[in-house]
C-alpha cells in the first residue's frame, strides 16, 4: 500500500472528490455545490468565511476528503460540513487524519466549539465522530465544545 498524503484542497480538487465518491451507492452523491462552497460562493445554513478542505492522496488517488466552515449555528463558532473516505480506506487512520487537520485550523482561528450534521441513521459516521469526543445535540447534529481534543498530545 502507498504512502498516503494530506493537502490542502481547492476547487481543482472537486472533480476527484465527486469521482471518489461516486462509487459509494450507500453514501450517495457528493454535494454538487462543493466548488461553489470553497469559492466562498455557497453559504449552508449560518456559515461564514472563511472556510477550508483537505484532500487525503495515495498516490495520485484522491482518496478522502474533509471540510469546514466559521458558523453560528447552534452556538457554534465552527462546523464540519464535509467528511468522506472511501470504502476500501476506511478504519485506517484516514478519516482521523482529515479530521485532525480540520481541527487544527480550527484551533488556529480559535474556533472551540464545533458542530456536524449527521443523518441519525448513520451509526457508523455517528460511532466515528463519538469517538474522537463529539456528543449528540439533536437528532441530526452533534457537537464537540472543545474541537481540540481531537488534536494529538504532545
Amino acid at each position: 500500500m502507498s504512502r498516503v498524503s494530506y493537502r490542502e484542497a481547492t476547487t481543482v480538487d472537486v472533480p476527484a472528490m465527486v469521482a471518489a465518491r461516486a462509487p459509494d451507492l450507500e453514501a450517495g452523491p457528493a454535494d454538487a455545490r462543493m466548488a461553489k462552497y470553497l469559492d466562498g460562493e455557497h453559504h449552508p445554513q449560518k456559515a461564514k468565511d472563511p472556510r477550508v478542505a483537505y484532500v487525503a492522496l495515495e498516490g495520485t488517488s484522491l482518496i478522502g476528503y474533509i471540510g469546514g466552515h466559521e458558523t453560528g449555528r447552534y452556538q457554534c463558532n465552527g462546523e464540519l460540513q464535509y467528511l468522506y473516505v472511501v470504502p476500501g480506506h476506511r478504519r485506517s487512520g484516514i478519516g482521523t487524519e482529515l479530521l485532525r487537520l480540520l481541527a487544527g485550523w480550527f484551533a488556529e482561528r480559535d474556533l472551540a466549539r464545533v458542530c456536524v450534521g449527521v443523518d441519525e441513521e448513520n451509526a457508523a459516521a455517528r460511532a466515528f465522530l463519538a469517538r474522537h469526543g463529539a456528543v449528540d445535540f439533536n437528532r441530526s447534529f452533534l457537537i464537540w465544545s472543545e474541537i481540540g481534543q481531537v488534536l494529538p498530545t504532545s
